[in-house]
């Protein structure tokens, strides 16, 4: 599983809390959109595996076939010639099918953050802000700050640590 798509399950696990019938309507839409992607992927590597053969059909009749186009059956090398446009022509349509769902997907998954953000804002109220790359929360004035402790990866208290 790809790091984006252990993201998308965690943002889906998330949004599970939220009562909305709005979420019921992302969660659908993200399972749609996933199941969309899994068959333009399947899609895809089955042109590319055509196009594969087509080149090398291509590729055993003009090196070890002597007079190549001209021994084989026009009707041979017009169908091999068809396959390989035909599966590039392919390939690219899926492609770009893909950055479509993959647009989706995205513009999805942005509304889930909001609705966890949010969610979370309901529930634990406001964050208090912090400046970037410092993980300490407190009043800002340097005296205290609210720390973290982590036993065995899991939260175990938060303290008040004062600062001297």
């Amino acid at each position: 599983m790809s790091e984006h798509e252990k993201h998308t399950d965690f943002l889906r696990q998330c949004i599970c809390y939220d009562e909305s019938a709005r979420r019921h309507e992302l969660v659908k839409g993200i399972a749609r959109i996933q199941c969309d992607m899994r068959c333009v992927r399947r899609a895809v590597w089955l042109m590319a595996i055509l196009a594969a053969l087509a080149v090398a059909g291509l590729g055993y009749g003009t090196i070890l076939v002597e007079n190549f186009p001209y021994n084989m059956p026009q009707f041979i090398v017009n169908f091999i010639w068809a396959l390989g446009l035909g599966a590039l022509i392919s390939l690219l349509a899926f492609a770009g099918l893909g950055v479509v769902y993959r647009r989706q997907l995205d513009r999805h998954r942005e509304e889930c953050r909001q609705r966890v953000a949010k969610l979370l804002e309901s529930r634990l109220g406001i964050p208090v802000a912090a400046p970037p790359g410092d993980n300490r929360a407190g009043e800002g004035d340097g005296r205290s700050a609210r720390v973290a402790s982590t036993v065995n990866g899991s939260l175990a208290k938060i303290e008040s640590v004062a600062q001297g």
